[in-house]
């Protein structure tokens, strides 16, 4: 079985997404051991330079990357990365699942994003959409397509 980790800068504060993510949750345990990571999201003031943004993306990065198991394959998820269906992802996840490491890691930055450096290290950039979405209805949305993508794999007509 498959371990995929996500790791999210920033803390759910919602009940609505935190029970949104525990349903995921339980229905993913069925595919794979999964196991969310949130880490702290650097304090920046109101309206802050790029420069002090590149420092917090930097920090977030040390952070992150000091959470990532060795040898995973690592998603980057930013709006640069390339867009993909439900299919296509459910495509790649079973590339991952038959990957001799079997770890596989969902980065999820900050409302600034990750650093840039670590979406270059990343085995794979993803994006779910050009469009901006609040990073915590984001981690319930990747939840559900994973879930999504594990159900076409199986033959389930939930992706209908």
């Amino acid at each position: 079985m498959m371990n995929l980790q996500i790791i999210c800068v920033g803390k759910l504060k919602e009940k609505f997404y935190a029970e949104a993510v525990a349903e995921y949750q339980k229905r993913l345990g069925a595919f794979c051991r999964l196991t969310i990571t949130e880490l702290s999201e650097e304090k920046l003031p109101q309206n802050p330079s790029q420069t002090l943004i590149d420092a917090a993306l930097k920090k977030e990065a040390a952070a992150i990357r000091s959470k990532l198991p060795p040898n995973a394959s690592v998603v980057a998820l930013c709006v640069e990365g390339k867009l993909r269906s439900s299919e296509e992802l459910a495509g790649l996840l079973r590339t991952w699942e038959n990957n001799p490491a079997k770890h596989l890691v969902f980065l999820i930055g900050s409302s600034y994003g990750l650093d840039e450096k670590l979406k270059i290290e990343a085995w794979v950039r993803l994006s779910m959409s050009p469009m901006t979405f609040p990073h915590h209805l984001f981690r319930v949305m990747l939840l559900e397509q994973i879930y999504r993508g594990f159900q076409i794999n199986a033959g389930s007509p939930y992706h209908k």
